[in-house]
């Protein structure tokens, strides 16, 4: 299909409904291999909700993590170019999957394998976050070395073979930690984020890692045109894992959000008068104690957050921990306000009480 809209209120107001989703499915047991899943959402149709294909991997153990497209609205404006593959990037195994959807949007085929020795190859290793370039290549963040040592750096690969071009920036400028990114160019920007070593989390999370110096608690800014790094905003231990990075969708906003999963807490990052960027707490869902459980306070650990489209609400969810899923107005940037949006889904916490007011 033709590549995006000229503004993301267009996109909001002009795109037509989703007829199809794709899911990254994991298999924890890694019996038999991770899949892609393709959902029907088209309401005319009998198959809406329902699984109506599978795609496989060829491996077992990957670990399917975040995918995106290989074209996006950072291309509008070019007929040449096409969204018409998913990137899927693998925690476990280091592998890249290519898959083409635009042959067969309901049944998807694998199109490339990019495999761990090739990703070695430049240094680096567990790659995460694929996004699309204006030039039509994808840029990965990656978060370790070929050993599973923290190392933050960035894959690029080309446009149409989806062959390894190399790091986005020169070696000299990896960052201590690697996990989410995104870039603002008309600000000649991008601010990347911290999760952890591989080594640390891949045998599953433990305190002790923490305070070992095995996980993230900072923002790192980039020039954007010369690929190398300007700031380190330190978060602090209310910022400890700060994950998935979002600036505002207007192209003229020089601020953004991050969520911090074992701090749990968002904090604004923004560019101030001085030209210099800055980062402050502006959410903070405070822990639970609990009973039976491994520590006797149990953080929220935000996993995610999203910013509609208009920038008005971002939504955040707590998921793995906590269960629940808030809405805020941040109509006013530096001062989120919670909404009555607020939906519980189940995860660790049992309430034992519950009022019309909340719970206990």
């Amino acid at each position: 299909c033709p590549v995006g809209y000229p503004t993301p209120l267009d996109a909001m107001t002009k795109s037509p409904r989703e007829k199809l989703i794709y899911v990254p499915c994991i298999v924890p047991s890694k019996d038999r291999p991770d899949y892609l899943a393709v959902i029907s959402v088209d309401p005319k149709c009998s198959d809406c909700c329902k699984v109506i294909y599978r795609l496989p991997m060829p491996h077992k153990g990957d670990e399917l993590h975040h995918m995106n497209w290989n074209t996006c609205s950072s291309c509008y404006g070019n007929p040449s170019k096409r969204r018409d593959k998913l990137v899927l990037p693998c925690l476990n195994s280091d592998r890249i999957y290519v898959v083409d959807v635009g042959q067969d949007p309901r049944a998807p085929r694998l199109f490339k394998v990019i495999e761990p020795e090739e990703v070695h190859s430049y240094g680096v290793g567990a790659p995460h976050t694929p996004h699309c370039l204006p030039s039509g290549e994808v840029m990965l963040s990656t978060m370790g070395d070929a050993n599973g040592n923290a190392k933050g750096s960035f894959l690029v690969l080309e446009e149409r073979t989806f062959s390894l071009r190399g790091t986005w920036q020169p070696e000299l400028y990896f960052s201590d930690f690697g996990y989410d990114f995104w870039y603002q160019p008309r600000h000649n920007v991008m601010v990347s984020s911290q999760w952890g070593a591989p080594s640390a989390f891949r045998t599953g999370f433990n305190m002790a890692d923490v305070k070992q110096g095995l996980y993230g608690s900072s923002l790192v800014v980039w020039d954007w045109m010369y690929r190398q790094k300007l700031q380190t905003l330190d978060l602090g231990e209310e910022g400890l894992l700060p994950l998935e990075v979002r600036f505002l969708h207007d192209p003229d906003a020089a601020e953004g959000y991050v969520g911090c999963a074992l701090g749990g807490t968002v904090f604004r990052f923004f560019k101030n008068d001085e030209k210099c960027w800055e980062a402050e707490k502006v959410i903070s869902v405070p822990p639970k104690k609990v009973k039976g459980w491994a520590m006797e306070m149990m953080p929220a650990v935000i996993t995610d957050i999203l910013i509609s489209l208009d920038d008005r609400f971002p939504v955040r969810s707590p998921a793995w921990i906590h269960g629940d899923v808030r809405q805020y107005d941040i109509s006013v940037h530096e001062a989120p306000e919670r909404s009555s949006g607020r939906v519980f889904h189940g995860r660790l916490v049992y309430y034992k009480n519950w009022t019309r007011e909340g719970h206990s």
